[in-house]
């Protein structure tokens, strides 16, 4: 578990849920925008909560180890969310395997 502090509050998150979180706001601040998650939590009495948190170029997160008793809070969902936005804002270039190999740049085509 992570106790993730953020704007002067603080929640406790599972691990992948604040890794996600971390990478989706590092995206948001490389792209100079800003976009309100939501996460789920881990309240002080055990249960789950939800936690929405505003991320962007002046975001200020910090993820810890967050030690008790509860068990480890899952939730791929919100991971599956968070990773869609940083994807979109980061797009991956393909390339096609199957374009002959163009070694003799000199020549005409």
């Amino acid at each position: 578990m992570k106790r993730v502090i953020y704007a002067g509050s603080e929640f406790v998150t599972g691990d992948e849920i604040a890794s996600a979180l971390l990478v989706c706001s590092q995206a948001l601040a490389e792209a100079g925008e800003a976009q309100t998650v939501s996460v789920p939590s881990r309240e002080a009495d055990g249960s789950v909560g939800t936690v929405m948190v505003l991320i962007g170029p002046a975001s200020q997160i910090v993820a810890m180890d967050a030690h008790g008793d509860g068990e480890e809070l899952l939730d791929a969902a919100a991971v599956a969310r968070l990773d869609a936005i940083a994807r979109s804002l980061r797009p991956i270039a393909g390339i096609d395997p199957d374009i002959p190999d163009q070694t003799d740049w000199d020549s005409e085509v």
